[in-house]
């Protein structure tokens, strides 16, 4: 079964070319025209309606199913 996370995410300077990422978790939703429903909505509440579209990201995750599963790198 498959599950649609739906995040909120920008990057910003903090000082002179140090850079910090801000990430919201907006949700998870049954299908992907849910969460592109619920998008919509989110694109005009205060706040989200500064960024750009590109900002809004839907991703796809199996459920009961490990990511990352070689590590990562910092």
């Amino acid at each position: 079964m498959k599950v649609y996370l739906l995040q909120h995410s920008y990057e910003y300077e903090i000082y002179e070319d140090i850079k910090a990422e801000e990430t919201k978790i907006i949700g998870i939703y049954s299908s992907r025209e849910k969460a592109e429903e619920v998008k919509e909505k989110f694109k005009m509440k205060k706040g989200f309606c500064r960024f750009s579209d590109d900002c809004f990201y839907i991703d796809a995750y199996e459920v009961n199913q490990d990511n990352w599963t070689d590590g990562f790198v910092t």
